[in-house]
């Protein structure tokens, strides 16, 4: 994510978005790999078994009994894996849907040459032909579509904003559709669906969406910084948003908008994630367990390794759990009777 930045940013203020944005997307990508690669990793046609052979014991655990405990929990994460992406695609078809139910009825025209939107958008830079006007939208202005985004906006948007306004409302919705925020977004939210056992990444998805947001007004706000800021207020009030869908990239996020308002302002603004410490936490626990049940699974079963240790920890009879200390009591005298002792 390159920040645009404007004048009305000091250099703090945008070193600081910057600095987020960043650490925002590496944690993604680190949480993606380390999520992910332990449940089919040790499948790909890699010699991964050889990582763990002739290791027998980590400290007083016998890995071969280990291997065995955890052989269910890694089985479910195969299971939990493949059921994310089928709730990822059940999510983003409802999403879809309720985009389609919400804008069905209403009545969308093209804008006219000559009247205030057109006027508008050609001062935005927005292509007229991918501007769609509402006739009753609840939500006043956003931008929905994947490969070609268009731009909605409540047709009495041009009678409560002034032209220069409505100019700037339009500049935020195009930058949305140039960076094709809707499918970004979206792609993102399929992820956290996926892997939705890591709450943190919701919760990650949900600062990038507030980036698009700040980005946007960056790239709207060149010039009129203050002029935007209004703009946003007067939509922010808008009357019909009490009821309104859940539609596209909007205007409407209470807790972003004081953010907005003030750094447009020029004011110095924290940036604030959504991550908080119980997702850091949930997220550690559940990368602790999915990369221990992961990384034993490459680990040689007796019956597939040397004549040497194939003697060693034959559970047939014998419950795993008591082999867990085949060597003794991590606070006892060592057995004599374990294979490695002789």
């Amino acid at each position: 994510m390159k920040s645009v930045g404007g004048p009305h940013l000091t250099a703090v203020m945008a070193r600081h978005e910057q600095s987020h944005r960043r650490v925002t997307l590496l944690v993604i990508t680190a949480l993606l790999l380390l999520s992910t690669s332990p449940v089919f990793g040790h499948h790909l046609p890699f010699d991964v078994d050889a990582l763990l052979a002739g290791v027998d014991h980590l400290g007083a655990l016998c890995v071969t009994a280990l291997h065995l405990l955890l052989l269910p929990v890694h089985r479910v994460f195969h299971v939990v894996l493949i059921g994310g992406v089928l709730y990822a695609l059940w999510d983003r078809w409802r999403a879809w849907r309720r985009v389609q139910r919400a804008l069905g009825p209403l009545d969308a025209r093209l804008p006219a040459r000559g009247d205030p939107f057109w006027s508008a958008a050609d001062r935005a830079g927005l292509d007229p032909a991918r501007l769609r006007i509402v006739q009753g939208l609840p939500t006043p202005a956003f931008t929905a579509g994947m490969l070609a985004p268009r731009v909605y906006v409540a047709e009495a948007l041009a009678e409560r904003l002034t032209s220069e306004e409505l100019t700037a409302i339009l500049a935020h919705e195009r930058a949305h559709a140039r960076r094709r925020d809707p499918l970004r977004l979206s792609l993102l939210r399929a992820l956290a669906c996926t892997l939705f056992w890591i709450p943190a990444l919701r919760k990650l998805a949900a600062d990038v969406a507030d980036e698009a947001e700040v980005l946007a007004d960056d790239a709207a706000a060149a010039g009129r910084p203050l002029v935007l800021a209004a703009a946003i207020l007067s939509v922010a009030r808008w009357p019909e948003a009490t009821a309104r869908p859940r539609l596209g990239v909007g205007f409407h996020r209470s807790d972003l908008l004081d953010r907005r308002i003030r750094r447009l302002a020029g004011e110095e603004t924290p940036v604030r994630s959504h991550v908080t410490r119980r997702s850091i936490a949930s997220a550690a626990a559940a990368l602790a367990l999915v990369w221990s049940s992961g990384v034993l699974m490459v680990h040689p079963m007796p019956a597939h390794s040397p004549a040497a240790h194939e003697r060693h920890c034959d559970h047939r009879d014998d419950s795993v759990l008591s082999h867990l200390f085949c060597l003794g009591s991590p606070l006892a005298s060592p057995s004599v009777d374990c294979p490695h002792q002789h």
